[in-house]
């Protein structure tokens, strides 16, 4: 067993006490310990504030770029060890680890190239701008610039790379130094990352921060200037953005949070069909891969109601093909949850659930943190109200059927908001009409046809080009998204001036349509 230090202030420190104890799911053996009690928060960002920002804010976009692409090349030179890592803390497959681990590698060097192209500037400045008086001369424009703070990333403990990259690319490139805190229950992976990154020394002093443990006092010691972007439970982000500091320091904070994520089938898909055919394969994956434990996993599953005999026989052969064990052996194709308490809160949710719908694929009773892959069939959605409120964080989902186009959509809408719907369908004509009707209740939609069936990135597939968050309940924030992602790190300030004087701001910074 080893012991999960942070590192804060530019050195490493172990918390006080025995910590909380990280196991193997599968086999339930303890792995590390960690605890963050004792350390010195009001320590660990001033140091990132007075060390990181300005060394990070001297350099360029190209420059920060530089330093993301560094970071990226020390976790592909460790990526086998990283994988063997969350095979034994988080019981990730192959495809599980390959998600996770490559999915942070993979962001960081998007977003390195996006820093090569915006060169060597400091700022952005909106494309356009405005004429405000009479004077043609004396017009306006927006100018982003690199906010004076440090950032506070909060992560949740299904994606302990993906996770904690996806937030420290964005921020590197911005020129914000961040602190990172994973989810204690999958965090050696996280730390085992930050450790080579420290060790090669590729990041300036101050940039990286890492608290391995409790945050206990964190949130007394953000200030004006600082943000942060959690990811979690409803309940938790409820009560740090509703901290008296973080109010009052009116703290950007951004939230991802619970979410009923949709997939809809469209009323022309029929059996035969490769929209059906693609709808199936996209349900089990999202079901199967990680065990169900995604933000983005599938849990509401609209179909017509003459399809619902239909999709129940196709998915139940399909989860017949998926071999479920021990991650250790290639063959499994779907892990464990991630340990002993993931189990009980997925066990309790599937128990409301079982109050308004009734188990039509799978089920069955879990062998250890092992949770079979579950299909629930609700017969009158439109009067059930748990299974749009209960979200069970496993492979759980529940199938509902609709009648028209008009009932799909207020379906779609009861999730509360969520971060990402999909609908297979080949009708242009109920796309055209569904997809724009439920936007405002999902972050993203991803639309797939025969077209693209086997070239779509997937349902529950992130891509950093792509607004990452969702309404409503699921906390109505928003990362990635491309340049859009800077923006939370940034201050957009209006400035109004000669024309003269906004020509040569503009042409020292990288000029963005958005």
């Amino acid at each position: 067993m080893i012991r999960l230090q942070s590192y804060l202030a530019g050195r490493w420190q172990d918390g006080a006490g025995k910590g909380a104890l990280l196991t193997d799911p599968v086999t339930g053996e303890t792995v590390a310990s960690a605890s963050g009690d004792g350390l010195g928060m009001a320590e660990a960002l001033e140091h990132a504030r007075a060390k990181g920002g300005p060394a990070l804010r001297a350099l360029t976009f190209a420059g920060r770029a530089g330093l993301i692409n560094a970071v990226a090349a020390v976790l592909t030179e460790n990526r086998d060890r990283y994988n063997a890592i969350a095979l034994a803390n988080s019981g990730n497959t192959a495809m599980d680890a390959m998600l996770d681990v490559d999915g942070g590698i993979g962001t960081l060097k998007y977003y390195a190239a996006i820093g090569r192209k915006l060169g060597e500037v400091h700022t952005l400045a909106e494309a356009g701008g405005d004429q405000l008086s009479k004077d043609e001369n004396f017009r306006s424009m927006h100018l982003w610039t690199t906010v004076h703070g440090a950032a506070v990333h909060i992560n949740a403990f299904n994606f302990p790379s993906w996770g904690l990259w996806e937030k420290a690319a964005v921020s590197l490139l911005a020129g914000v130094p961040f602190l990172a805190k994973p989810a204690t229950a999958t965090a050696w992976l996280a730390y085992e990352m930050v450790k080579d990154v420290v060790a090669k020394g590729v990041l300036p002093e101050g940039a990286i921060s890492l608290l391995c443990g409790g945050g206990r006092d964190l949130m007394d010691h953000v200030r004006p200037g600082d943000v942060v972007a959690f990811t979690g439970s409803a309940d938790t982000a409820l009560t740090l953005r509703s901290h008296p500091n973080v109010l009052a320091s009116n703290i950007r904070f951004a939230v991802e949070a619970d979410s009923l994520n949709l997939c809809a089938l469209g009323p022309d898909a029929g059996p035969d069909s490769p929209e059906f055919a693609a709808f199936v394969k996209e349900v089990t994956r999202e079901i199967t891969v990680k065990a169900g434990q995604k933000c983005t996993a599938i849990r509401r599953i609209l179909a017509p109601r003459s399809r619902i005999d239909a999709v129940v026989v196709a998915v139940a052969a399909s989860f017949a093909k998926v071999r479920r064990g021990d991650p250790r052996d290639p063959d499994n194709r779907m892990g464990p949850l991630v340990n002993a308490s993931q189990l009980r809160a997925a066990l309790d949710g599937l128990a409301k659930l079982k109050t308004e719908a009734r188990i039509v694929v799978g089920g069955g009773e879990p062998d250890g943190c092992f949770l079979p892959p579950t299909l629930l069939l609700c017969d009158a959605p439109e009067t059930a109200r748990l299974v749009h409120e209960v979200e069970v964080f496993g492979p759980v989902a529940t199938l509902m059927p609709y009648d028209s186009t008009e009932q799909a959509i207020a379906l779609a809408r009861r999730g509360g908001g969520s971060l990402a719907a999909s609908v297979f369908s080949g009708d242009a004509g109920f796309t055209a009409t569904f997809v724009p009707a439920i936007a405002t209740a999902h972050g993203r939609v991803l639309v797939v046809d025969a077209a693209v069936a086997a070239s779509q990135t997937g349902h529950g597939v992130v891509m950093p080009q792509c607004v990452h968050g969702g309404p409503g309940r699921a906390g109505g924030g928003e990362e990635l998204g491309g340049l859009r992602g800077l923006r939370f790190y940034m201050q957009r300030t209006a400035i109004q001036g000669n024309k003269a004087t906004l020509e040569a701001l503009a042409a020292k910074s990288a000029v963005v349509a958005l």
